[in-house]
């Protein structure tokens, strides 16, 4: 059996260690096949053993053996992963790589192997802003007036600024909002469902949210916005704040369950997959393991959900070429790939054609673009030139963040090629329906 890591730890590294045995099952579960070599964004990209979940999972090893410690290099390698989790999809062993990261870098962030500056910065926004929708509202305001004031012109000239400000969309002048009164349907009510607001869609793509709505209660759903939800706490579990993430998951657990919702549909495919997975976060807390499991079995992908209804198929046409972005977190850890092509193939008129690679990461990963901007852009490079190489003039998604990624890539290559959630399409199609054309 293996010894136990003779290290100090924080907090946060504490819950790590406390499920120890729990994460040994699934380290040794690796095989070194290497079926998940040709898989991997990272490994694919450098070539790289290190870089790819069988090299992190030896990795992982030899710090549980202590055999090595968490130096930089050894963290800087669980860094560059961007947990797309595309190697679950290929693993005969069943390896739970995603878990096995999420375990890492809490245990990276629990005995401070994080540069300081970026420990404050995240610390803020995990424990200051992502959890607060109000705060987080004020602060895009914010950065709203900034993008439309003089200064947005001015942090274009410097490099540093130029990078991050083009990765962000223009955002819209109003936000979407959870609401006290459910929507409602026009005619029969065949379903009540919870949707999920999140942290990111309603600010960055508030059109996305109402277009859900739309969909939804034009599918007979009455649709309640629950006021107590907040962030579905994916971004912190990602970067290591386990706490905090349990925390969130409470708090969205309790105020879904108390609505009354027949399911949760999400729009979100990174939120989706960790709510889904709630049940296995909240597994040792004797008062929400149960709830969370409940919880976890209501939840639903927007395009699964639609695509299981059956859908009121659309009858407005929409004379559009359309390529297909596979949301990592929708694709490789819900397993969801063919609900959202489905629904395209719905729409009278639309074209839809393949890209390459389509299910290869395109380098968002939450906050990956700005934490690891370099691998980030090549990732984003190869997507974009995937989608170009279609001659689609949408590319349509299931996620925010790639939906930010492939319109920063586009933009930087002047392409007007258009980039929208598979529900706006669907939208459109209702609304042409609807004015009989």
């Amino acid at each position: 059996m293996a010894s136990p890591i003779r290290v100090k730890v924080g907090s946060q590294g504490l819950a790590t260690l406390q499920s120890a045995g729990a994460k040994d099952a699934d380290l040794y579960k690796c095989v070194h096949c290497g079926l998940c070599l040709n898989v991997c964004p990272t490994y694919l990209e450098t070539g790289l053993e290190t870089e790819s979940p069988r090299g992190r999972i030896a990795l992982m090893k030899a710090v549980r053996e202590s055999r090595v410690g968490l130096t930089p290099r050894v963290v800087g390698h669980m860094e560059l992963c961007l947990q797309c989790r595309a190697c679950e999809a290929v693993c005969p062993s069943g390896v739970p790589f995603g878990r096995l990261m999420e375990a890492t870098r809490e245990q990276i962030a629990g005995q401070g192997r994080v540069p300081l500056v970026r420990r404050v910065v995240l610390g803020l926004v995990f424990r200051h802003v992502l959890p607060y929708p109000r705060r987080l509202r004020f602060l895009t305001k914010l950065l709203r007036l900034y993008q439309r004031s003089p200064l947005w012109w001015l942090g274009q000239r410097l490099p540093g600024l130029k990078r991050l400000q083009s990765q962000l969309p223009p955002l819209a002048p109003t936000f979407f909002r959870p609401r006290t009164e459910p929507f409602q349907p026009e005619g029969l009510v065949r379903m009540r469902v919870g949707l999920l607001s999140g942290c990111v869609m309603p600010l960055a793509q508030a059109a996305t949210m109402e277009a859900a709505v739309r969909v939804l209660t034009r599918n007979g759903c009455q649709v309640v916005v629950p006021l107590a939800q907040t962030c579905c706490g994916a971004l912190n579990l990602h970067g290591g704040d386990g706490v905090q993430t349990r925390r969130m998951a409470r708090l969205n657990i309790d105020a879904f369950l108390d609505a009354g919702v027949d399911a949760v549909v999400v729009a979100s495919a990174g939120c989706g997959s960790a709510m889904k997975e709630y049940g296995y976060l909240l597994r040792d807390d004797p008062a929400y393991a149960d709830k969370a499991k409940c919880l976890s079995a209501l939840v639903v992908d927007i395009t699964e959900f639609l695509a299981r209804l059956p859908l009121v198929a659309p009858q407005g046409r929409l004379p559009l070429r359309v390529t297909y972005q596979d949301p990592c977190h929708l694709a490789h850890a819900q397993r969801v790939t063919a609900a959202p092509r489905q629904l395209l193939r719905s729409i009278p008129g639309l074209e839809l054609v393949e890209m390459e690679n389509a299910s290869r990461c395109c380098g968002a990963a939450g906050l990956y673009s700005a934490l690891q901007p370099q691998m980030s852009r090549q990732l984003g490079e190869h997507k974009v030139e995937s989608v170009l190489a279609t001659g689609a003039q949408v590319v349509a998604t299931a996620n925010p963040g790639c939906m930010m990624q492939l319109q920063a890539g586009l933009r930087r290559v002047g392409s007007p090629i258009r980039v929208c959630h598979v529900v706006e399409l669907l939208d459109e199609a209702y609304l042409q329906d609807a004015q009989g054309q």
